[in-house]
């Protein structure tokens, strides 16, 4: 075969075909996109089977600086919750959104820990919480109060699935020490039973006229 063969059987390869030698054109274009679309779809028909509820709290530019100049990635905060007492958060970094918000969803639901409620709509009782730089003051409140707060304390409340909460943030504004000061808060609650249990007492004696509803969550 000529040489003027060669190159005329090399002008009629179609774009990703191979020649002989195993040479083509656009070989390795798009490697991996399918599989993302896949891992996309598949996190979205979990979230819709479990009926978890996923609130991102924070996602911004984050940058690195190296002997060569500056690296930027994607930095997300995501709380995630069941909607009926269980709530963890968790911290992703990627260079695309799509993958920080993964590692930071996988994250919180790892971290998920179990919150007791009174009725299933509010906390037992009023609470206060820190970490680092902030400080919050957890208050419960009657039904049909909603929910009063902002920011980030608002999104893990509606995860955790409370109706009716009133909550205050007296320190730092970053949502990375407000999320972890209101979880720190909520791990403080306890339920009548746990504690008439650690009292070796029954639950009218340590309050007296209770519902079997509020000692029984």
């Amino acid at each position: 075969m000529t040489q003027n063969e060669v190159t005329e059987n090399k002008e009629q390869l179609a774009p990703g075909a191979e020649d002989e030698e195993g040479r083509g054109r656009g070989r390795g274009r798009g490697r991996g996109r399918g599989r993302r679309t896949e891992n996309r779809e598949r996190e979205n028909n979990r979230e819709e089977d479990t009926g978890e509820i996923q609130k991102p709290v924070y996602i911004g530019r984050v940058s690195k600086t190296v002997k060569g100049g500056k690296r930027f990635s994607i930095a997300a905060l995501v709380v995630v919750g069941d909607g009926k007492g269980r709530i963890g958060y968790g911290k992703g970094k990627a260079k695309e959104v799509q993958d920080a918000m993964r590692k930071a969803v996988d994250q919180a639901r790892r971290n998920m820990i179990r919150i007791p409620l009174r009725d299933g709509r509010t906390i037992h009782h009023d609470v206060f919480g820190k970490f680092g730089a902030g400080k919050v003051h957890l208050r419960t409140a009657p039904a049909g109060t909603g929910i009063i707060a902002g920011g980030p304390m608002r999104a893990m409340f509606e995860a955790l699935g409370v109706a009716d909460f009133v909550g205050k943030s007296l320190g730092s504004s970053n949502p990375h020490n407000m999320v972890r000061a209101t979880l720190a808060a909520l791990t403080q609650t306890n339920s009548p039973r746990t504690i008439a249990a650690r009292r070796n007492k029954k639950v009218n004696e340590i309050l007296p006229g209770a519902r079997n509803t509020e000692a029984s969550a």
